[in-house]
């Protein structure tokens, strides 16, 4: 039987994760990450609560748990990294260094090293295991009759709790999942390709409601339990009350990108290119939209929405899944969580060009690369 730690996070997708590889006849532990926890204003993530809806799901399914404290490693290499951002005025991306760092770093090596054959996350993503490992293969037939039809539509998320060593595919590949709308992906693009055949993605194939149906057919306690908002360590608190505590306010002027003094604000870190609420401004012709900004000076420039548009971008600090062998190359990328793929064409210097102009392109983001379901790869937008 084959060992695999799952990241339980006390939400329903990590739980409905656990119990599908505990059916698919895995030796199955959950893990815990106890993650960074700044209180800001009274408010603190709620990681307590969390870890005790993980602990529950567990002891509903009959797996061991365990708690890994990486708070120290998170504030250092996540919370720190997004606050530095701000303060250079990029807008950073802290659940892309969060999966790289901590999910599959800290925790992917720590399971590892404990004898884990495997690790687990709920994310929406799969991987390309391919036809060798069909669902009728994979799925015991006492999992398939107990979960019906939407347990036995599993295509690629879970490997046979006995399959023989070399028979692991070498060369696997990042694709989306199959709900679009919850999938994950664009947070994943730093995965290492070597990891790959060593992670998975149980809840891959199947939609949100089909999550949510299995946790009540297994009367899984967090079932109905809402998707967590906002960054995990800050919660659903304002951005920028979260910077104040680590950015003293500066005053600075707000200009149109003409040059016209407009209003003032209490610091350009704060703010991210796209933004439009928030800005001490008489309107007038506007609304207005940050446009622009100049850290050294603490200059917010404004436009209008037209004015945001670009047509090209340059990406750097690019990390490939499956590196092309000749460039250019067209692709589709996203360039925020939720924005809609764009055709483009990528040079292998990081020139992005679009095949329609993009409004709100801001430095520090991820811009992540696909070729219809596969993901290449990523880097940052600067």
């Amino acid at each position: 039987m084959k060992k695999v730690f799952v990241a339980m996070s006390g939400g329903v997708d990590s739980s409905v994760s656990a119990a599908l590889l505990k059916k698919a006849g895995y030796d199955v532990v959950g893990v815990y990450m106890k993650q960074w926890a700044p209180a800001v204003f009274l408010k603190e993530c709620p990681w307590k609560e969390d870890r005790q809806d993980a602990l529950r799901a567990a002891a509903q399914l009959g797996i061991p748990f365990l708690t890994w404290d990486f708070s120290k490693e998170y504030e250092k290499q996540v919370g720190k990294y997004m606050v530095e951002s701000y303060k250079k005025g990029i807008t950073p991306n802290p659940d892309v260094m969060c999966n790289k760092v901590i999910k599959f770093g800290l925790f992917y090596d720590k399971a590892m090293k404990e004898g884990a054959d495997f690790v687990a996350t709920g994310h929406y993503v799969r991987t390309s295991f391919g036809n060798k490992f069909s669902a009728s293969a994979r799925l015991p037939a006492q999992a398939r009759s107990s979960f019906g039809k939407i347990f036995a539509s599993q295509n690629h998320a879970i490997l046979p709790a006995g399959y023989a060593k070399n028979s692991l595919p070498r060369s696997v590949t990042l694709l989306k999942a199959v709900d679009l709308n919850k999938d994950q992906s664009y947070f994943l693009y730093q995965l290492k390709k070597e990891q790959l055949p060593y992670i998975l993605f149980p809840v891959g194939e199947l939609t949100k409601p089909e999550v949510r149906k299995l946790a009540k057919k297994l009367k899984l306690h967090n079932a109905e339990k809402k998707d967590s908002q906002g960054v995990c360590f800050v919660g659903n608190i304002d951005m920028k009350l979260f910077l104040q505590q680590f950015i003293k306010p500066k005053k600075g002027n707000i200009m149109s990108l003409n040059g016209e003094l407009l209003g003032q604000h209490d610091g350009a870190y704060y703010y991210t290119i796209g933004q439009r609420h928030g800005l001490n401004i008489q309107e007038g012709a506007g609304p207005y939209f940050v446009a622009d900004k100049n850290i050294k000076k603490n200059i917010i420039y404004v436009g209008s929405k037209k004015e945001l548009f670009k047509k090209e971008a340059t990406i750097q600090s690019i990390h490939w899944i499956e590196k092309p062998q000749k460039f250019p190359i067209s692709i589709e990328a996203r360039l925020r969580y939720r924005s809609p793929l764009v055709k483009a064409i990528l040079h292998e210097n990081g020139n992005l060009v679009f095949s329609k102009a993009q409004a709100a392109l801001a430095p520090g983001q991820s811009a992540v690369f696909y070729q219809r379901e596969k993901v290449l790869g990523g880097g940052i937008i600067v």
